[in-house]
This record gives structure tokens, C-alpha cells and sequence, in this order.
């Protein structure tokens, strides 16, 4: 099972007034929150336990389309990601996950 999604950060985004200000590129942890939100909202019924790796491989700059693809490995509580922008990759990683106390699991 798969998810994927688009995004577009633009340039009057707060991050930038800090982050290299001659020369922005998007924080490292701003596209890892993109990454939480689209796993958190594709699977409500889990939490994150454990960023197991992050590896960031190109920039991205404002205003640039970026794609997030969540895979779910051999369990649903190993999630991989990749970011990427075209045929460049930005960013790849794995998620560990638990279950959220209370919620119904599939």
C-alpha cells in the first residue's frame, strides 16, 4: 500500500527569514513535517514511534513542486518515504509507527 502527494512551499513561508536568507532552501525539518502529516493523516490509527533514518540528498528551494510517496514495507508499521522533485530525489527515510491507544486498527 502507497501514498503520494504534492506540495509546493512558497517563498513568504516563515523558514525562509532564518534559512539562508541569500540563498533559501527549505529547512530538512519542514519537509519532514510534511512527511508526518501526510503519514499521520493516510493512517489515523497509528503514531510515530521512530524517525529510523533520514537521508537528505538535494535542496529544495521555494516555490519548487515537491512529491512525498509514503510505502508501507512487510509491516504497516514500517513506513518508507521518498521526496522528490522531478527525477531528483530530496530526501529518503523510514518511520517507525505504533498503534494510538483507543483507535481501531486494520
Amino acid at each position: 500500500m502507497e501514498n503520494k502527494q504534492t506540495y509546493c512551499i512558497e517563498a513568504t513561508h516563515p523558514c525562509f527569514a532564518g534559512h539562508f536568507p541569500d540563498n533559501p532552501i527549505v529547512p530538512g525539518v519542514i519537509i519532514l513535517t510534511f512527511v508526518q502529516q501526510q503519514l499521520l493523516a493516510w493512517l489515523p490509527a497509528y503514531q510515530i514511534n521512530t524517525l529510523a533514518q533520514a537521508k537528505f540528498l538535494h535542496p529544495l528551494r521555494p516555490g519548487e513542486d515537491f512529491s512525498i510517496q509514503l510505502k508501507q514495507s512487510s509491516s504497516v508499521k514500517n513506513i518508507k518515504f521518498s521526496c522528490t522533485r522531478g527525477t531528483d530525489v530530496l530526501a529518503t527515510g523510514s518511520i517507525m509507527l505504533q498503534n494510538l491507544p483507543g483507535a481501531k486498527h486494520e
